[in-house]
């Protein structure tokens, strides 16, 4: 049966809840804390070191911390714009990518640092297929593009087992969501030869044997294709991690595979921001409440909300609020943040009425929450390791962990 680990996909250390949600997951036993270098800009690395500070040697050596590197985001794009990484992909304005030594050095550096650690136990190269989706856009060679990326992963590999040669980090590995592609998709990254290109790395650097150890990709009741390759790796030795156990594809639509109550706070936070914003002044936001009432039903997931709250609701709130004084917008903005809190549940909760209904033959036999279901569909699986489930409360902490009791 398979462990849990924490991910700290959405984890700031800005955020008390949690912190207080990693102290009780390591508390409560939990062996494994998946994290990355881009996970809120280093924010997660630097709340697993607040969270580590609340206990002895002797527990923090009992917890596996597993980092990834590859992603030129916020801090490193600044950096990269001053002073130029190596071999980077630009992918788009906002995300490049890169997994040169000299970017892995500077990497596992800051990540270390972030940690409050001297050496990592295990180190993943963060999606490298990156390099496979431009030259794709590139129109490059299938041929080519395969030789390159086989380059760049030898290089890759022969860096990191150089780290683990200097005490560094202790095995490395791939997180690849391409793993979990079908073979004959031109964004599926071949893992076959992997064990081939560590042993040849290795060799070159003069280590006794490879340290590549583990691999990370997306599977979940729905998007099974990653199994082929999960079962390769366990007969080849290595480790099996799963992430997205719980946000799936399906059909080229995206689902939260998690049941959520309806909000019973919900109507008495609309009709107390509907009263407040009954007048000529604020009459745009009053119709823009009136709208996300009459619309809470017509998301497809909650990624396409979220989505819409950043890119259209903000903007909007900001505009209305333009025309009210400092004083009364920032009573505006507490009625705002408590009902946008709530109205974020009522959307949970039709999206996932929606869920049961459209997947039910996916959950034809589940006769308990979704979540329960779709993470009971992992655990059986024998050639699965670890399943990835973030846990920003202590309460979500209690919820997985009972699953292995």
């Amino acid at each position: 049966m398979s462990n849990f680990a924490f991910g700290t996909y959405r984890i700031s250390d800005y955020n008390p809840q949690h912190i207080e949600a990693l102290k009780e997951a390591i508390d409560s036993g939990l062996t494994m804390i998946d994290t990355s270098s881009n996970y809120m800009d280093g924010g997660a690395e630097r709340a697993i070191a607040l969270a580590f500070r609340e206990f002895n040697e002797d527990v923090k050596l009992n917890v596996e911390v597993i980092s990834k590197f590859g992603y030129i985001q916020g801090a490193n794009l600044e950096r990269h714009k001053d002073e130029p990484f190596e071999e980077v992909v630009e992918f788009t304005k906002d995300c490049f990518h890169s997994i040169s030594k000299s970017f892995i050095h500077d990497q596992l550096t800051q990540s270390l640092r972030r940690l409050e650690m001297n050496k990592l136990d295990c180190y993943l190269i963060h999606n490298p297929e990156y390099y496979l989706l431009d030259a794709i856009n590139k129109n490059v060679e299938k041929d080519d593009r395969l030789d390159e990326m086989y380059r760049r992963l030898y290089s890759a590999f022969a860096a990191l087992e150089e780290e683990v040669k200097n005490g560094r980090i202790s095995s490395y590995g791939i997180s690849s969501n391409s793993f979990s592609k079908n073979h004959n998709s031109d964004e599926f990254l071949p893992y076959e030869d992997l064990i081939t290109i560590a042993d040849r790395a290795s060799e070159e650097v003069g280590n006794d044997s490879h340290n590549f150890t583990t691999i990370e990709l997306p599977i979940n009741i729905l998007e099974r294709e990653g199994l082929k390759c999960a079962s390769w790796a366990k007969e080849n030795g290595l480790r099996v991690l799963v992430n997205r156990p719980l946000n799936a594809e399906y059909e080229k639509s995206m689902y939260r595979l998690a049941d959520y109550e309806e909000s019973n706070e919900y109507y008495h936070h609309l009709n107390e921001l509907l009263d407040v914003c009954d007048n000529e002044l604020l009459q745009p936001l009053y119709n823009l409440l009136e709208e996300l009432d009459a619309s809470k039903h017509k998301f497809g997931w909650i990624g396409d909300y979220d989505s819409f709250f950043y890119a259209q609701i903000i903007p909007h709130i900001r505009v209305s609020l333009e025309a009210i004084d400092d004083k009364n917008r920032e009573v505006m903005l507490n009625f705002i943040d408590l009902f946008f809190i709530e109205y974020r549940k009522m959307v949970l909760h039709e999206c996932s009425k929606k869920t049961r209904i459209e997947l039910k033959d996916f959950f034809k036999e589940c006769d308990t929450s979704l979540q329960e279901c779709a993470l009971r569909f992992l655990m059986q699986r024998d050639s699965i390791d670890y399943i990835l489930v973030g846990m920003r409360k202590p309460s979500y902490v209690h919820e997985v962990l009972a699953l292995k009791d």
